[in-house]
């Protein structure tokens, strides 16, 4: 009897423990997501919020749509300093005013990535975009050398050349009626962030069906539909009901592309004599890679494969979707504003003549207007239209109190439009950011690569890349946009694009041209 009862106990101190347990979280999340609700009161927030569920079901589920929704709700409460959404459980503070931004930006305490960014994880792990805590701060030491000018200016010779590969396809639509660029200068951007990055050659502008291209744009696509979509964030409920097997599949193309790169660099880094001289008399061109393998910590540690993997992934998926959006959204520009191209070809014609010559860095330091032109792209078609932080301590903004464990979305998109700081902010008009006409304006009112000390490490990468491949294009050819802008409809997914393309004319120009 005794050996029954304790056999038959056993299970149902089991069920206890278990039940015991089940409630204890229940209530802690509970207790937790009422606190936050009644905390977060006074925030305006949308007419339709539901408890639990929020704003989710009113939430569009198009990538198009939902940028716009977000592009309304910013001028719906433009007069307020900031609102709230509830995707279901979670709430999001979105924040589009300067002053606001700062608060958030300009404290050291808010620097971790908001809950949405751990769909990134499979992908990109936690790198530099999505790490957090010591493992950033010591990784962004660690890397911030890799970006010094003098390293970056190795990297011309690869922007050169594969802007020349560009310039070479653009010839063949030069006076062929119009055609959708887009494509053609992603590839230019794959190629250089490749070569650079990895120091391998993919010739992706030669191999436009590049399998590695559409597994990025699909992942982007997943990834963001899935972080608008509450009861996707179960990885169970995900795999089994959502896009897991899409997720997988497109994963495990981008990880074995960079994971055999990687392998490749390292035997050859091993293999190599330490004192084997430059071929033909040239030094070696080095890679983001190869200075990861032999980048070490503070105590001579060097990164294992896993965290380099995670830091290719991310400047590959960064530095090429980033800078392919706003090379696009400047020819358009340009494309539109036909007193515009012809001030940057004349600033063109000035440093450059009739000559075909590749650009250098001191070439680069004089398009000052060229530079102006892409200042203004980013302002109004910001390669990241939005991201998005998590709070970490209670703290008050704009006199609302945003308690611990919410979340914040910058909306970059709409504070580029703030007309105290832009005055008629849907203009085009590159001279606004002359350094005279710049000055008095607030430093978070224009944050086309975040701001603070978590700002993008690879923007004057970004920046000499675009100029010398705009400059390439600029100097061979004449461009007229095909669009007007509503008929760009904007996609803001993981990166700001257009939804169906950027489609131009192009003539080629004669050297009379070229020399007026």
């Amino acid at each position: 009897m005794a050996a029954l009862l304790g056999g038959s106990m056993i299970p149902l101190v089991g069920v206890s423990v278990f039940l015991a347990a089940l409630t204890y979280i229940t209530y802690k999340l509970l207790s937790g997501y009422l606190h936050k609700w009644i905390e977060m009161k006074p925030i305006p927030e949308l007419p339709a919020t539901y408890p639990f569920i929020g704003n989710a079901l009113e939430l569009k589920s198009s990538s198009g749509e939902f940028f716009r929704q977000i592009e309304e709700f910013t001028r719906d409460f433009y007069d307020k300093p900031l609102f709230k959404i509830w995707i279901g459980p979670v709430p999001f503070v979105i924040l589009y005013h300067a002053n606001t931004v700062e608060t958030l930006l300009n404290n050291s305490t808010h620097m971790e990535k908001a809950y949405i960014y751990e769909f990134l994880h499979p992908w990109l792990g936690t790198g530099l975009l999505t790490s957090t805590g010591k493992k950033w701060r010591q990784r962004r030491k660690m890397l911030t050398p890799t970006f010094h000018f003098s390293i970056l200016t190795d990297f011309l010779e690869v922007m050169n050349e594969q802007a020349e590969v560009l310039v070479e396809k653009l010839e063949k639509q030069a006076g062929k009626g119009s055609f959708n660029c887009f494509s053609h200068v992603t590839l230019c951007a794959l190629d250089i962030i490749c070569e650079t990055a990895m120091g391998k050659k993919i010739y992706a502008q030669s191999n436009s069906n590049s399998e590695y291209v559409e597994s990025v744009y699909k992942m982007s696509d997943v990834v963001s539909r899935r972080q608008r979509k509450p009861w996707f964030w179960s990885d169970i409920v995900y795999n089994f009901f959502g896009e897991g097997r899409e997720h997988d599949k497109n994963l495990k193309i981008l990880h074995s592309f960079t994971n055999k790169v990687i392998h490749e660099r390292a035997e050859n880094i091993s293999s190599a004599e330490p004192d084997s001289k430059p071929e033909n008399g040239k030094k070696k061109r080095q890679a983001f890679l190869d200075m990861l393998l032999k980048t070490e910590d503070e105590d001579g540690n060097k990164m294992s494969h896993q965290d380099i993997q995670e830091e290719v992934d991310t400047f590959m998926f960064e530095g090429h979707d980033t800078t392919a959006a706003s090379m696009n959204w400047c020819l358009h520009l340009l494309g539109s504003h036909p007193e515009a191209l012809s001030k940057v070809q004349q600033e063109l014609q000035e440093v450059f003549g009739t000559s075909e010559r590749a650009a250098n860095a001191e070439d680069l330091k004089k398009l000052k207007y060229l530079e102006c032109v892409i200042k203004e792209a980013l302002r109004l078609f910001p390669s990241v239209p939005f991201f998005a932080r998590r709070i970490c301590e209670d703290c008050h903004i704009n006199g609302f109190k945003i308690p611990q464990g919410a979340n914040a979305i910058i909306v970059t998109y709409a504070l580029h439009r703030d007309p105290r700081y832009f005055p008629e902010p849907e203009e085009f008009r590159p001279e606004r950011f002359l350094p005279e006409n710049s000055v008095g304006r607030p430093p978070y009112a224009y944050i086309p690569f975040s701001a603070g000390l978590r700002n993008c490490i690879g923007q004057r990468f970004a920046i000499m890349e675009e100029k010398v491949v705009l400059s390439s294009i600029l100097r061979r050819f004449s461009v007229e946009a095909c669009q007007k802008r509503e008929d760009l409809q904007p996609i803001g997914e993981l990166i700001l694009r257009p939804e169906k393309g950027i489609w131009i004319k192009l003539e080629k120009r004669t050297s009379q041209a070229q020399s007026n």
